[in-house]
């Protein structure tokens, strides 16, 4: 058995690089992200992962971050490498990950770890796979809506993190599991872009298996523009800005915005912009608009006393909101309307609301943009989101962060 190392939460000081840092003296920004929201549904035992990750921006080096924050106990990664995808579990060359310097780490339950650097040119909007064997029987976190294959070697079928074929990869799982970021080393980004958020920012509506979810979509035409940002995606399906709402069922307790805010977005590196896109969930729950502002606020000054620009959504068309819900949903839209500037809170407007809403039916999603539940986007309503956000503004919030340093 590979010889392992036991790691409580690693500190992102021990890589000589502080969380949210941009500027030249900074040179590494996380260029994917998939939030953890649970544990799997089965446990691993003895087995091998390969997870597939999609880069917005490359570079010449990567590290990852596994997390098990959610796990049931101890996991033990026996092996671990990074190498570009070349479709299905294929890749068409690896390279070995190690943590602080050995082959091998144990994450205990609640912890996280990030890897070395490993030397591996990437591209922009491109398929990373990132593989491990797992030692022992774990049930491993996951972020449950991968909208996309993740792959699987057989129980006890040992390491296979350094086959290149993807043939020994035979079940699939529609998570992600352990792996949660993937930095990349380039000295010409200037920042990255997190949208953090609930189902709508998760990518729901979207084509399974395409990256169109429209932070996907908005990726791409940053760097079409080429604007040095990268984006990563903090969604997580169900969830709300409030910490507690009435009818807020079990499985998401824990996972409101503040509750978040540390391990999804500032634990991230080159964070200088967040697009908030909160609230659907909280007047589905029952949330008041009172309750629901008090948590933008809590957030949005966390956010903007570590120097990241705030763009917020307000809440976007749902036709089974009763009146209660449809007069706190005016309200939050005044309150981030305000100035255009939250009345001071946020550094700007992001009008998701008025992309998709039907003219006719404003509480309504148009019916072009419609995934058929009412809620949220299909992928032609995914790029109407990404085309309209503004890329010189969140350009200029990166630009802001690097005169900084």
């Amino acid at each position: 058995m590979r010889r392992t190392v036991l790691l409580a939460v690693v500190s992102a000081a021990v890589f000589s690089f502080a969380p949210g840092a941009a500027g030249a003296g900074h040179a590494w920004f996380t260029s994917w992200a998939q939030s953890q929201d649970g544990r799997a549904d089965t446990a691993v035992t003895g087995r091998s992962l390969r997870m597939i990750t999609h880069l917005s921006q490359g570079g010449d080096a990567v590290r990852v971050r596994f997390q098990n924050t959610f796990g049931s106990g101890p996991l033990t990664i026996g092996h671990a490498t990074a190498g570009p995808s070349a479709g299905g579990a294929a890749v068409s060359s690896l390279r070995d990950l190690t943590f602080a310097g050995r082959p091998a780490v144990t994450i205990p339950a609640g912890g996280e770890v990030w890897s070395d650097e490993a030397r591996l040119v990437t591209r922009p909007d491109s398929d990373l796979a990132v593989s491990m064997s797992v030692e022992g029987t774990v049930v491993p976190g996951r972020h449950g809506a991968a909208l996309r294959d993740n792959y699987l070697t057989p129980p006890d079928s040992g390491d296979h993190a350094a086959d290149v074929s993807g043939e020994a990869f035979t079940a699939t799982v529609g998570s992600t599991y352990v792996v949660s970021a993937v930095d990349v080393h380039n000295v010409a980004l200037r920042g990255v872009v997190v949208p953090f958020g609930s189902s709508v920012v998760d990518g729901i509506g979207s084509t399974p298996g395409a990256n169109r979810r429209w932070a996907d979509d908005l990726a791409r035409r940053i760097v079409a523009a080429s604007a040095p940002l990268a984006v990563a995606n903090a969604g997580v399906s169900g969830t709300t800005s409030a910490r507690s709402c009435p009818g807020m069922p079990p499985s998401v307790a824990g996972l409101d915005a503040a509750s978040r805010l540390d391990r999804d977005v500032l634990a991230l590196h080159g964070v200088t912009a967040v697009i908030y896109y909160y609230g659907t969930n909280d007047l589905a729950y029952g949330c008041d608009a009172a309750t629901i502002l008090d948590s933008y606020r809590a957030v949005f000054a966390r956010l903007r006393a570590a120097g990241i620009s705030v763009f917020v959504t307000p809440s976007t068309p749902r036709p089974g909101y009763g009146d209660q819900a449809n007069l706190a949903r005016h309200e939050i839209a005044l309150f981030v309307k305000r100035w255009n500037t939250c009345g001071g809170k946020c550094s700007g407007v992001v009008d998701f609301d008025t992309v998709l809403a039907d003219p006719l039916q404003p509480n309504s999603i148009l019916p072009a943009y419609d995934n058929g539940d009412g809620i949220h986007a299909n992928a032609a309503g995914q790029q109407a989101l990404a085309d309209f956000v503004s890329v010189p503004m969140l350009t200029r919030s990166g630009q802001v962060r690097h005169s900084m340093g």
